[in-house]
Formats: structure tokens, C-alpha cells, sequence
């Protein structure tokens, strides 16, 4: 029997929950632990440093601390769907499944435009980066060259995309270590800065009391969104009902104490945070300790690493989301955007078609406009998927006593919590696009459900 047909006789997989299996079952846990790790970008802070610390005292590790302790229930219930669930879709199948199917389409309806316009975002972002460096060059022109690129890569294969995912992880890393080895010279060897270790980056009493942790979590929350795309690549995962929910956490705890290590030696360096540019903070401390030579190349590795890697992951994601939801016929195209490739296997149409959408929000919207929609679509998701954990293992399953009550109803409501308090923070123009988007999303599950009275036919098969 051929690796390709045993894959498909794996009963932990699209097989048992009412669907052929499609895709092509290769990746393993390093492979989804590398994915999350690049869709969560290791070197993120760099571009958001001078606008935390001044919002946090300096204290951006323990921004990142918070973060850490904040999201991680939500992991865990990502953790805990994707060994119940092991299917493409992410949060759109597990709440569909462990909810109520028509509440399910209007999750993914809601993640959908997360994780559509989060590409556009990236691409935009990398755009005019290198506009800036390079200003006879428009930043339209470099959007459409890494849409290409990462269009193309993911479109032939989700092991290319996987290697690609490898090789740009690295150059992050490399990059990461360079700027940890200059700061160590300029710190503890040269005597700049604060000379040596100093607790201030981590906790300042005077100032951490509920309000700052109120702070804290509301940036660290949205700056590890990411983590949940790991769930989106089960149906191409040699065992899904293991590797999944152990490589979410990890990615999330990683990237986390990653965020907290480069933070650090930033303040280290320079620890006087008021007067920090809120957009290049990071890079002007970075040419303070290693001049020219690491500015430019921070900045350069940070497009990679939006541009190409992150906006690669993003993409990869919200295909598999697409391909998910047409199969099962919920979305307007749903046989166009649910065929797969017969040669790579992957959802090839729904690829092309976020290739393409990307080029046109990127024209059309203002960034600020689509990270309102981003940050609204995702953590609605989150907090539908944290009730749905209760709803389904503790009420339906009945799996409570105490360690039952803890995971099943404990965590994942510390997790909705935490979304919840975040959510309701957004401002006003931000719940009008969402909530004209779910809008939208109730009108076209009308439609395809007939009223909201028929159901996926594999809801009805498992």
C-alpha cells in the first residue's frame, strides 16, 4: 500500500468525520510547530516596541508575560477540539461540531475575514517598508511580487510550503541572534546602557497593578494572534489527533518567552522608554548598540519576515478555511473555492482566489480599516470556541468532576474571559464593520440553509 493510501485509511482523520480525505497527509510536528512559530513571526515585537513601552513603563517583557498566561486557555481549547475534531476548518469545525452547526458557519464566517484581509494587511505593511527604503519603487509594485511568490508556493504543495516555512524561521532566528549577541557585548561587556541585568523591564512595583495588567493584556492578546492557524492544517497532518493540540501550545509558549528574551535586551540597552518612536523604536535602539549595519538589517528581515513568511502562513490558512466551508456548499463558489488539485493536493482555487482578493483589499483598503476588521473577526471566533468547550465536554459529554470541571469549564471560561474583556475595548468603528460583516454572514447562512434549517450533509454522516 502507497504512503498516499494508507494516509487516507487513517481513521483519525477527515475519513471518520464525514468526509473523503483530500489532502495529503506529510506534515509532522516540527513542520506545524514551525508553521506556528512563523505565523506568529518571532521577531514581531520589533515592530510594535516604542509604542508598548511607552504604554508600559518599559515593562514590555512582562507585556509579553501576561500574554502568555492570557492566551494560553484559549490554546488549550484549541489543544483539546483539534484531538476531538482532527479536521481542516479550525474553529469553524469545532464550533459547527461541538456547538450548533448554523453558529459554526458564522464562526468561520467571522475567522474568515480575520484571516482573508490578514495577508492584504502583511503585504501592505512590507509594502511600504521597502518604499521607504527604496522610494523609486512604488509599495503596490512589492505587494504584488510577494503575493506572486507566496501564491505560487502554496498553491504547489504544502511540503514546498513547509520548506519554505523552514528556511524563513531560520533567517528570523539568525537574525534574532545576532541582534541578542551585539546587545550582550554592548550591555555586559562594553558597559553601555544599563550595564548590566536590571529587574525594571520585568516588574516595576509602583506601576503593575490592575490597570497595567488591563493594559497588558489587551496588547499581548492581539499580538499573539496566530497560534489558532495550526488547527488549519489537520487534514494534511500525519497524526492530527496528537501532534496538533501539542504544537498550538507549544508555538504559544515558545514565541511567547522568544518575545520576552528580545524585549528584554532591548531595554537593556537603551532603558530610558519615553521619547521612543513608536513605529521604529526597535530599530533605532538596534543602530544605537550595532549601528547602520543592524538597522538596515532588522528592517530588511522584519519584510521577510511580514511579507513573505507571515503573509505565506496566513494564506495557507485562510485557503483551508475556504476549502472547509465549500465543501461543505456554505459559501457562495463553494465548487469552485472546495476543489483540490489533483496533482499538489492542496486547495488550489481557493489559494488563487486569496492571491487575488489580496491584491484587491490591498488597493482599495486602508490599513487601519482592515486591522479593525482582523482583530474583531478573530476574537469573536475565540470566544465562541471557548463556549463551545464547555457546551460540549461539560454539558454534552458530561465530563466534569473536579479535573473535568478545571478543563472543561474552568479554563476555557478564564479563556473567554480574557477575549471578552479584550473585545469589548474595541472602539465604536470597529464593532460597526464587524458587526455589519456578521450581518452579512446571517443573510448568506439564510440563504444556503434554507432558513437555517438544513445542515451540512456530513454533520449527518459522523
Amino acid at each position: 500500500m502507497s504512503n498516499h493510501a494508507a494516509a487516507a485509511k487513517q481513521t483519525s482523520g477527515a475519513v471518520s468525520k464525514g468526509y473523503d480525505q483530500q489532502l495529503r497527509r506529510v506534515l509532522s510536528f516540527k513542520d506545524l510547530l514551525i508553521y506556528g512559530m512563523v505565523f506568529m513571526v518571532p521577531i514581531a515585537p520589533m515592530g510594535v516596541y516604542g509604542l508598548v513601552s511607552n504604554q508600559s513603563f518599559g515593562m514590555v517583557p512582562l507585556v509579553y508575560l501576561v500574554g502568555i498566561v492570557a492566551m494560553v486557555f484559549t490554546a488549550l481549547s484549541y489543544s483539546k477540539m483539534s484531538r476531538e475534531f482532527p479536521i481542516a476548518g479550525s474553529v469553524y469545525s469545532y464550533v459547527q461540531r461541538g456547538l450548533n452547526p448554523h453558529v459554526g458557519f458564522l464562526t468561520g464566517w467571522m475567522i474568515l475575514v480575520d484571516y482573508i484581509l490578514a495577508p492584504a494587511l502583511l503585504y501592505s505593511f512590507s509594502g511600504l517598508w521597502l518604499n521607504s527604503l527604496i522610494p523609486s519603487i512604488p509599495a503596490f509594485v512589492w505587494v504584488l511580487l510577494f503575493i506572486v511568490i507566496n501564491t505560487a508556493v502554496n498553491a504547489c504543495g504544502v511540503q514546498l510550503a513547509a520548506k519554505t516555512n523552514f528556511i524563513l524561521l531560520g533567517v528570523e532566528l539568525i537574525a534574532l541572534l545576532i541582534f541578542i549577541g551585539v546587545a550582550v557585548k554592548f550591555v555586559f561587556i562594553d558597559g553601555h546602557g544599563t550595564g548590566g541585568f536590571s529587574l525594571a523591564p520585568i516588574f516595576q512595583p509602583d506601576h503593575v497593578n490592575m490597570k497595567f495588567l488591563a493594559t497588558a493584556t489587551s496588547i499581548a492578546a492581539l499580538s499573539f494572534l496566530g497560534f489558532d492557524g495550526i488547527s488549519t492544517l489537520a487534514e494534511e497532518t500525519s497524526d492530527p489527533k496528537k501532534t496538533v493540540g501539542r504544537a498550538t501550545i507549544a508555538a504559544l509558549i515558545i514565541l511567547g518567552l522568544i518575545f520576552m528574551i528580545e524585549t528584554y535586551m532591548a531595554a537593556l540597552i537603551h532603558p530610558h522608554y519615553k521619547g521612543l518612536n513608536p513605529d521604529m523604536g526597535f530599530f533605532d535602539i538596534a543602530k544605537e548598540a550595532g549601528g547602520n549595519f543592524l538597522y538596515y538589517l532588522l528592517i530588511i528581515v522584519n519584510v521577510i519576515a511580514v511579507g513573505i513568511a507571515n503573509a505565506l502562513a496566513a494564506q495557507s490558512a485562510i485557503s483551508r478555511i475556504l476549502f472547509s466551508m465549500s465543501r461543505d456548499k456554505l459559501l457562495p463558489g463553494s465548487s469552485f473555492l472546495g476543489r483540490v488539485h489533483p496533482k499538489f493536493q492542496t486547495p488550489f482555487n481557493a489559494t488563487v482566489f486569496v492571491g487575488v482578493l489580496s491584491i484587491i483589499v490591498a488597493k482599495v483598503l486602508s490599513i487601519e480599516t482592515i486591522i479593525k476588521f482582523v482583530n474583531f473577526g478573530a476574537l469573536t471566533s475565540f470566544m465562541l470556541l471557548n463556549l463551545t468547550i464547555i457546551v460540549y465536554f461539560y454539558f454534552k459529554k458530561n465530563q466534569r468532576g473536579l479535573g473535568g470541571t478545571i478543563k472543561n469549564f474552568l479554563f476555557p471560561l478564564l479563556g473567554f474571559a480574557v477575549i471578552a474583556y479584550v473585545w469589548s475595548g474595541f472602539d465604536k468603528m470597529t464593532f460597526y464593520v464587524g458587526f455589519g460583516w456578521l450581518a452579512a454572514g446571517i443573510i448568506v447562512g439564510a440563504i444556503k440553509s434554507k432558513g437555517y434549517k438544513e445542515v451540512p450533509a456530513s454533520i449527518g454522516e459522523i
